[in-house]
């Protein structure tokens, strides 16, 4: 209780003040009415009494601060005290506090918004239970080769596997959404009821996918969005129970995810159909995702055994397979999820570092200059008695106060610029879950403060020495002023240290950027539109009725005003979807036990080439007798051609298609030239089939006109849409494809490129206001050297030769890390070297002529000083 009553003492001595010092006025003065009273009681006069009482009681001030500090507040009331005289010293110098504050806030936002991204995307454990315990298993046969499984693949691990608890599969892809509102094209992530059992999440309303539900007979059912569920029925009750229409096939929704829970696994979808796979008659094709929950205790390395195990047996079962390497392996989720994806927030994360730490340089030389300025008032307190340790303690507060407030609006900041981030960066994988929670406040806290410590280290330093409060008090400033300079002097060597890694990265990103966007895709894309669409099975039931309306459409879209070329094709560039297949040359078999290797394989009609003129180079393109009946024929690309017979010669050749032994052999009939199928950074290799072969229910209708238009696209919409009004529909033009896919490139670079700027404006300023400040502290010495004759070409030569020596210390050190950081960018760039010897040399030339100008402007200054007035103002 005693704690308890001490700690209250404390507390109201601190909140109430004011009454606390009136009550102990009162209380003396009673003492001392009580003290004389009594001596006139003796005797003695009214006057003596007063005197005398006065000397018996002792000195009052002194009693009154033993008081004061038996209530145990002081500290607190000297903290308070400290802050009132840093709020307003800090207020008399409203240039000083608004370009320190502006400078630090924008290192601590962007401090602030990089952690909430790394937080979100690399940082934070998976959002489902024990996540550490979920896999991914795929096809691997090489450290850096694996793909998707197959039906064969899944039934295998079904039946045999013993380390997973609970197993499921995943098939996405997109498909036409009908009923209850407009159509729409959604994506589907079509799954075994294992897998909400695996990923852990229940549903929010109504039931998961249940086994019964994945059998062919079984009436088709799905689970869908609480986004999707709300935009079709108003609420997720409401949606329990109704029926969409999804590729014309009627499905009953059973249940609701809880809001927010669109994406399962790393696989985003709006709606979730059950998955129903048919016995397998061949090893593939592999398109299937498969996701388990480990066993508790069991480990990865045992699952790895377990399915190696699995991929023994199932190897001798299918004949069309002989790539004995190839191993069912589990990989743990939460890396495919964010993959490289570390390495870019990394690099975004290293900008933001050297940012923050040049404004803590640079608010620690603007703190270093407006110290030296206030030695006078530092003399004061040293003759009134300051210590050392009292003037220390100021001058933290002092910056703590500047670095805190400076936190208060970067965090403001950091709220802005991550919702500006989030818009930004959509490709980086869980930056929606990005927030400013408490771990942001506590990092933003805890920066603020250690930034404010390390400001205050350099006026610190200049009160250290036996010696260094009685220069103060004796008003002696050489020996500071030279400390203070070498000081800045470190500061700005430091600053250019810091700035040319930003500078060398934002030069290479920049450079990769520009060579991207002056890559020939190989075609022209001004001109060219394309209308995406996906027919539903219940409204065209056999390939005969697919082709029918694929033929009528083409033929409408031909018709419209201005369209010179109509093409068809299931993809178009850049490809997103990652269409390929794997293959062997009858000529030249891949050995027993080997992968056979994949290509990018896309299926067009032989109008697409001319619509996206695409140059034949060798043979023919397909006819109207390549039909289904006929041999199966594919076209090349004269890189594919190159790549696997090494010359652009090849029609005539054969290959075997997908593993499928006992199909007929693929003849290739030409060769054409390249284009950018991928994007502009990756092979051109591509093998394209005849769409007159198959029917396939979703297509690109791309034609070219003399110029894109609004309206051109318009009209491509309008006349599918004339055909079947209930079919959704995608427009875009190949020009906005193409601009959308350098979207990364560019936003990283701008990014590194406004960090750069930054560092090259911190450094200039930290330059040249090192060398005002010389050119200041050492006028009289300047005017003596012009009185004594000196040439002043010669006094600017000097400040100038100084000024560049710091930034080309700087620039020696800032090369060797540059050099460091750029041999890990590698993997991000496209066309330069991260030893780019243009960009390093851009770099150097560009932050010598910045010190250049920065010192040629103080120098001038200097030249110009009048002698006379120079030394008699000192």
């Amino acid at each position: 209780m005693s704690i308890l009553t001490d700690l209250g003492v404390r507390v109201r001595a601190l909140l109430f003040r004011r009454s606390e010092e009136r009550e102990l006025d009162e209380e003396l003065h009673d003492h001392l009415v009580r003290e004389a009273a009594e001596r006139i009681r003796r005797g003695a006069t009214p006057d003596e009494a007063r005197r005398e009482a006065a000397l018996a009681f002792g000195g009052m001030e002194q009693f009154t601060e033993q008081v004061r500090d038996a209530r145990g507040t002081r500290p607190l009331e000297d903290l308070v005290a400290d802050l009132r005289y840093a709020a307003r010293g800090l207020r008399r110098s409203p240039a000083f506090t608004v370009t320190a504050v502006l400078v630090l806030s924008l290192g601590l936002g962007a401090t602030a918004v990089v952690y909430s991204i790394a937080h979100a995307v690399v940082l934070a454990d998976l959002p489902y239970p024990d996540p550490d315990r979920l896999v991914r298993v795929m096809e691997q046969n090489s450290p850096t080769n694996r793909w998707a499984l197959s039906t064969a693949d899944v039934t295998a691990i079904r039946e045999q596997q013993r380390v997973f608890e609970a197993w499921g599969e995943i098939q996405r892809t997109a498909a036409a959404l009908s009923g209850s509102g407009a159509p729409e094209r959604v994506v589907v992530g079509r799954v075994s009821s294992g897998y909400f059992d695996a990923i852990g999440i229940p549903v929010a309303r109504g039931r998961a996918i249940e086994p019964g539900d994945g059998a062919a007979e079984a009436p088709p059912v799905m689970v869908v969005t609480n986004a999707l569920a709300e935009r079709r029925f108003g609420n997720a009750n409401s949606a329990v129970g109704k029926a969409l229409t999804l590729d014309g096939v009627t499905h009953t929704i059973v249940g609701v995810l809880p809001p927010g829970r669109g994406t399962l696994g790393g696989a985003s979808a709006d709606v979730w159909p059950a998955l129903k796979l048919q016995p397998p008659t061949r090893r593939g094709p592999f398109w299937l995702g498969g996701v388990g929950r480990l066993k508790p205790g069991v480990s990865i390395q045992a699952a790895e055994r377990d399915l190696a195990s699995v991929s023994d047996a199932l190897l001798p079962l299918y004949t069309d397979w002989h790539d004995s390497a190839a191993k069912l392996t589990p990989i743990p989720l939460s890396s495919l999820i964010v993959g490289t994806t570390g390495r870019q927030v990394g690099l975004f994360a290293g900008g933001v570092a050297l940012v923050l730490l040049l404004a803590i340089v640079n608010v620690a030389t603007l703190v270093l200059v407006r110290s030296s300025a206030r030695e006078p008032e530092l003399a004061v307190r040293v003759m009134l008695g300051a210590r050392r340790r009292r003037i220390a303690r100021l001058l933290v507060t002092e910056n703590l106060l500047l670095t805190l407030t400076a936190g208060t609006v970067g965090v403001a900041m950091a709220a802005v610029g991550l919702d500006v981030a989030i818009t930004q960066l959509p490709g980086l994988p869980r930056i929606q879950d990005a927030t400013l929670d408490w771990r942001v406040l506590s990092l933003a806290l805890g920066v603020s403060v250690l930034a404010g410590i390390l400001v205050s280290l350099s006026p610190i330093m200049g009160l250290s020495g036996p010696d260094a409060l009685a220069r103060h008090a004796g008003g002696r400033r050489a020996g500071s002023g030279l400390r203070t300079g070498r000081l800045r002097a470190v500061f700005v060597v430091t600053q250019f240290a810091l700035a040319w890694p930003l500078l060398v990265v934002a030069g290479l990103l920049s450079g990769s950027f520009a060579r991207l966007q002056r890559v020939d895709h190989g075609f022209d894309p001004d001109g060219l539109a394309a209308v995406a669409a996906t027919l539903p099975p219940a409204r065209y039931p056999n390939a005969a009725a697919v082709q029918a309306f694929w033929l009528v459409a083409q033929q409408r879209v031909a018709g419209l005003p201005g369209v010179t070329a109509v093409g068809l094709a299931t993809q178009i560039p850049p490809d997103r979807s990652g269409s390929t297949d794997n293959f062997n040359l009858v000529s030249r078999p891949v050995p027993r036990g080997q992968s056979e290797p994949q290509s990018p394989w896309y299926y067009v009609t032989a109008s697409y080439f001319p619509a996206l003129g695409i140059d034949l180079v060798e043979g023919r393109t397909f006819t109207a007798a390549d039909t289904s009946a006929a041999f199966p024929v594919v076209v090349v690309s004269r890189s594919w051609a190159r790549r696997y017979f090494g010359r652009a010669s090849v029609a005539g050749e054969q290959l075997i298609q997908g593993g499928c032994f006992d199909c007929p052999r693929t003849t290739i009939i030409g060769v054409v030239e390249d284009i950018r199928n991928l994007g502009p950074a990756l092979p051109a290799d591509a093998v394209y089939g005849s769409l007159t072969q198959i029917a396939p229910r979703s297509l690109f209708v791309v034609a070219r006109q003399a110029r894109t238009t609004a309206r051109h696209a318009e009209g491509m919409r309008d006349a599918l849409r004339a055909l079947d009004p209930e079919l959704p529909l995608t427009v875009a033009t190949l020009s906005e494809r193409l601009d959308t896919s350098l979207a990364d490139p560019r936003r990283w670079a701008a990014v590194l490129s406004a960090f750069s700027v930054v560092g090259l404006g911190l450094a200039s300023i930290g330059i040249f206001g090192l060398m005002a400040n010389t050119v200041r502290q050492r006028r009289r010495e300047i005017g003596v050297r012009l009185a004594l004759g000196a040439d002043p070409a010669g006094v600017t030569r000097l400040i100038v030769t100084r000024g560049l020596a710091y930034a080309v210390t700087g620039s020696a050190v800032g090369l060797a890390v540059s050099l460091l950081v750029a041999s890990r960018l590698r993997y991000l760039l496209y066309g330069v070297s991260p030893t780019d010897a243009a960009t390093f040399a851009g770099v150097g030339l560009l932050l010598l002529t910045s010190a250049l100008v920065s010192t040629w402007i103080p120098a001038r200054r200097a030249a110009r000083i009048r002698p006379i007035e120079a030394i008699a103002s000192d």
